[in-house]
C-alpha cells in the first residue's frame, strides 16, 4: 500500500503547495501553542476577579489611557496575534453581550480548562475523547446548578440589590456603597415593558441613556424620571422652564425645502423675484401654522429650524429644540407620550406628548442641558453621572453597564446561585465524586473539568493575599461534608464563610453562560490539530535585497492592494 507521500514515502523532495512564507503548526505542537496561548489571556484578567482586584491600565494605538478591571474592557484593548488567544478574546465579549457580566470569570476558566487538559494530552490521550468527557462533565455541571439554584422574589428590593451589589463589590464603584446598583435597578425598572403575552422587554441600550458630566459630587448621580440631553433652545427669548409641556416631536426640517436637483429659474421683472421670496414665506408660514394649530409649548426636532420659522414659533410662545439625535428623541417619545411626526400636515392631538411634567434648560458647568423630568410612568429614562475625572466617570459607566446587565438577568431569568466561589467548589466536589462512576479513559477528562471549576475561588483566595492552600483544603472539606453548598471565600477577607448569609449571590444566567461558553471554548481549541498562518510578503516587511525606492511606493495599484 502506498504511503500519503507518493511512492518511496517520504525520501522524494516535497511538493511546496503552500506558500513559503507560511507558518504551519501541526498535531501535538498546535494544541500545546493554544493551551499555551488561552494561558496567557488567562493569566491577565487573573488578578481582576474579586473585590479585592487590581486595576489595570492600558494605553490604546491613540494614546489614550484606559484604567479597568473589567475583564471584556481590558482584552478589548489588547491586541493580540495568535489566533487562539484572539478567539478567547472574542469569548468575553460574547458573555458582555449575552449577560453582562462575568467577563473576567470565563476567561479565567476558559483558560485553565485547556491548562487542565495540557498533563491529559501528554498521556497520549486522543483530543476527541478529552472533549467528549468535557462535553459529559458540562452537561452534569449544568444539571447540578440548576439543582442548586434558589428563586427569587423580583419585587423584594432588597433581594434584588444584594445581587446586583455581589456583581458591582468587585469593582471600582463598590466604595460608594449601594448607590450604583441602586441607580441600576431603578434604571432597569423603568424601562422594563411586559408584553401583552406575559413577556418582559428589557432594551437599556436603547432606553436607558448614561450621561457623563465631569465635575460636582459623586452623591449627585442620580436616575431622572425622564430624559436629559445636551440641547438649548434656539432662540434666546423663548421660555426656559415650562411646567407641564404639551410636547410636538418632529422628524421633519422646519425650513424652506430647496429642490432635489438644481433648478434654474430666469426672472424678467423684479416683481417676479419678490413673489417668489413671498412663496418660500407663505409655505413656511403654512407649516408652522400647522404646527400651532395643535398649541404646542415645546416643538423638538430632528432637523433645522430656519428664522423664519422660529420667529413665527416663537410669537406664538413656543419653544424649539433643533438638530436632536433620532435616539434622543425616541427616548423623549416614550417619556412623554408623543409620536414623532413625519409632516406638519399630519399633526394631530393625539401626536401630543403631555406626560411630562417639567421642561428645564440647566447649566452645568460650560453646558446648557435640558431637562424633562416629572414624566408620569416614563418607560425610557436618563442616568446622569457625576465624577471627578474622565477616566473615573469611564469606568463607572463601565461599571453601570454590568449592573444594568445583571438587574436585567434576574428580572428576566429570576434564580440565584451561591457567589464567592461557592458554586464552583460544589460542582468540583459532587462531579469529582460522579467521576467514579465513569468508565475508561474519559473520566479522567470528566475530573480535570472539576479541577479546574477550583480556579474560581482560588483566584478569589489569591487575590486578597489569603493562604491559598489553607483555604481551598478548608474548602474542600467542608463541600464534601453534607449541606455544604454555601461555603465560599469572603473576598475581602480572605478567609472561608457563608455566603449566602453574607449576601454574596450571582445569577443563574451568568454562572449558566460562563460555565457553557468555557467549557465550549475549550473543546474548540483542543479540537485543533492543524495552524496555518500565511504571511503575506506585504506584511512580512521587505528585506534589505529590495531597492528603498521600490517599497516607497503609494500609488497606482500598489497601493491598492
Amino acid at each position: 500500500m502506498m504511503g500519503m507521500g507518493g511512492p518511496g514515502g517520504g525520501q522524494q523532495p516535497g511538493v511546496f503547495v503552500l506558500n513559503k512564507n507560511t507558518k504551519r503548526e501541526q498535531g501535538r505542537k498546535a494544541q500545546l501553542t493554544n493551551i499555551q496561548a488561552g494561558k496567557t489571556v488567562a493569566s491577565i484578567v487573573r488578578t481582576t476577579l474579586g473585590p479585592r482586584a487590581m486595576l489595570k491600565m492600558l494605553l490604546d494605538p491613540m494614546g489614550g489611557i484606559v484604567m479597568t478591571n473589567d475583564g471584556n474592557a481590558i482584552l478589548r484593548e489588547v491586541d493580540v496575534t495568535h489566533p487562539a488567544a484572539k478567539n478567547m478574546i472574542e469569548l468575553s465579549r460574547a458573555q458582555d453581550e449575552e449577560v453582562g457580566d462575568g467577563t473576567t470569570s470565563v476567561i479565567i476558566l476558559a483558560g485553565e480548562m485547556l491548562g487542565v487538559a495540557e498533563p491529559l494530552l501528554e498521556k497520549k490521550l486522543h483530543p476527541t475523547l478529552i472533549v467528549s468527557g468535557y462535553m459529559q462533565a458540562m452537561d452534569d455541571a449544568l444539571a447540578i446548578m440548576k439543582e442548586i439554584a434558589t428563586p427569587i422574589d423580583t419585587n423584594n428590593p432588597e433581594a434584588v440589590r444584594e445581587i446586583v451589589r455581589g456583581c458591582i463589590d468587585t469593582k471600582f464603584v463598590s466604595r460608594w456603597g449601594t448607590m450604583i446598583s441602586d441607580l441600576a435597578i431603578k434604571a432597569t425598572k423603568t424601562v422594563c415593558i411586559e408584553k401583552p403575552d406575559g413577556r418582559k422587554e428589557i432594551d437599556i441600550k436603547r432606553y436607558a441613556k448614561v450621561e457623563k458630566i465631569s465635575g460636582g459630587e459623586l452623591s449627585e448621580c442620580v436616575v431622572l424620571d425622564g430624559v436629559m440631553f445636551n440641547k438649548d433652545i434656539t432662540h434666546p427669548r423663548m421660555r426656559r422652564i415650562i411646567k407641564n409641556p404639551r410636547v410636538v416631536l418632529l422628524d421633519c426640517p422646519l425650513e424652506y425645502k430647496k429642490g432635489e436637483s438644481q433648478t434654474n429659474v430666469e426672472i424678467t421683472k423684479e416683481a417676479d423675484w419678490e413673489k417668489l421670496l413671498q412663496q418660500e414665506e407663505d409655505e413656511m408660514k403654512k407649516v408652522c401654522d400647522d404646527i400651532i394649530k395643535v398649541k404646542p409649548d415645546l416643538v423638538i426636532t430632528e432637523k433645522g429650524v430656519s428664522d423664519l420659522a422660529q420667529h413665527f414659533l416663537l410669537k406664538a410662545n413656543i419653544s424649539v429644540i433643533r438638530r436632536i439625535r433620532k435616539t434622543d428623541n425616541n427616548r423623549i417619545a416614550r417619556c412623554t407620550g408623543a409620536m414623532i411626526c413625519n409632516r406638519t400636515e399630519e399633526l394631530t392631538e393625539s401626536m401630543v406628548g403631555n406626560k411630562c411634567g417639567l421642561f428645564q434648560i440647566k447649566k452645568i458647568g460650560e453646558e446648557y442641558f435640558t431637562f424633562m423630568t416629572q414624566c408620569e410612568d416614563p418607560k425610557a429614562c436618563s442616568v446622569l453621572l457625576r465624577g471627578a475625572s474622565r477616566d473615573v466617570l469611564n469606568e463607572m459607566e463601565r461599571n453601570l453597564q454590568d449592573a444594568f446587565c445583571v438587574a436585567r438577568n434576574i428580572i428576566l431569568e429570576p434564580r440565584m446561585l451561591p457567589g464567592g466561589g461557592a458554586t464552583e467548589m460544589e460542582l468540583a466536589a459532587r462531579m469529582k465524586e460522579k467521576a467514579k462512576a465513569i468508565a475508561g479513559t474519559r473520566q479522567y477528562a470528566y475530573r480535570a473539568v472539576a479541577d479546574a471549576l477550583e480556579v474560581i475561588p482560588r483566584s478569589l483566595a489569591h487575590n486578597c493575599g489569603a493562604d491559598v492552600v489553607r483555604v481551598m483544603t478548608d474548602l474542600r472539606a467542608r463541600h464534601a461534608a453534607a449541606g455544604g453548598v454555601n461555603w465560599g471565600i469572603d473576598g475581602n477577607k480572605g478567609t472561608v464563610a457563608d455566603v449566602k448569609t453574607m449576601g454574596i449571590m450571582d445569577t443563574f444566567a451568568v454562572k449558566q453562560q460562563t460555565l457553557r461558553t468555557s467549557i465550549e471554548a475549550a473543546a474548540m481549541l483542543l479540537r485543533i490539530d492543524d495552524i496555518i498562518s500565511g504571511i503575506s510578503k506585504k506584511k512580512r516587511g521587505d528585506g534589505p535585497s529590495q531597492p528603498a525606492h521600490e517599497t516607497d511606493e503609494t500609488f497606482g495599484d500598489a497601493r491598492d492592494g
